[in-house]
């Protein structure tokens, strides 16, 4: 049976857009094309995390955070078996094993909108000191900033899900580059957030070279933290060119 080819456009502030030059998503399975998506440019990067700076403009509240994180959890679980296929296709899994990554995912989108509620600081007796007897200090916990992801190909959707969903529970924007080799998943991930009602520019998904992308990720000042999974000598690197 011929295998199906889904194209997928890349996601920046909320509009599903093509580049004009297409990469190929190619089975390590059986050898044959299974998608494609669009190329992003380093030009591409820069829009979208100017996309994820215009979205924290306007902070989501903790519990819409936590509201949009259980309907994730909750598409991923009505469109279990359509994700674990293209899980299975773009990466060569077993479909068993593709469909415990996305029960894993389910798990850790609902984890993280637990957290978004818990995300509130503290109160704190002052009164250890003489001088803080009757007073009373508190500590407010804020987003750090935008949130710079990178992902390696052998877990497609759960370690995409691993920097998504605690980046927004913690009320931060995410631009995210998943790997080339399995970009499908992630941007599945990305309709279905959408679905679930997250405002545009609050997740961003661009696929294109790590030398190119991840540069701009780790050299624009507005990106506060970076999440990285690959090489030891990759992450060492990235931290060598952040900014400090």
């Amino acid at each position: 049976m011929a295998t199906t080819v889904v194209d997928r456009k890349l996601l920046i502030g909320g509009e599903w857009v093509e580049t004009g030059d297409w990469l190929d998503v190619t089975s390590p399975y059986s050898g044959e094309i299974v998608g494609r998506v669009p190329k992003a440019a380093a030009s591409d990067a820069k829009l979208a995390v100017d996309a994820a700076e215009r979205a924290m403009r306007a902070p989501l509240p903790a519990h819409k955070r936590a509201e949009i994180l259980v309907k994730v959890a909750g598409l991923l679980g009505r469109r279990h078996d359509e994700i674990a296929r293209v899980i299975s296709d773009e990466a060569g899994k077993p479909l068993k094993q593709a469909k415990v990554e996305v029960s894993r995912a389910m798990s850790t989108y609902t984890f993280a909108a637990v957290e978004a509620r818990k995300l509130a600081g503290e109160m704190i007796p002052m009164d250890a000191s003489q001088a803080g007897e009757g007073k009373l200090a508190f500590t407010l916990l804020q987003p750090i900033g935008i949130v710079g992801a990178i992902s390696p190909f052998n877990f497609p959707l759960n370690l995409v899900a691993h920097k998504i969903a605690p980046a927004l529970a913690a009320g931060c924007a995410v631009v995210l580059k998943p790997a080339s080799q399995t970009p499908l998943s992630a941007l599945l991930l990305a309709e279905l957030e959408t679905e679930a009602g997250l405002p545009p520019g609050w997740l961003n998904v661009i696929v294109g070279p790590a030398s190119e992308i991840g540069d701009v990720l780790v050299e624009d000042h507005r990106v506060q933290a970076i999440s990285f999974t690959g090489s030891s000598d990759v992450g060492w690197g990235l931290r060598e060119r952040a900014p400090r």
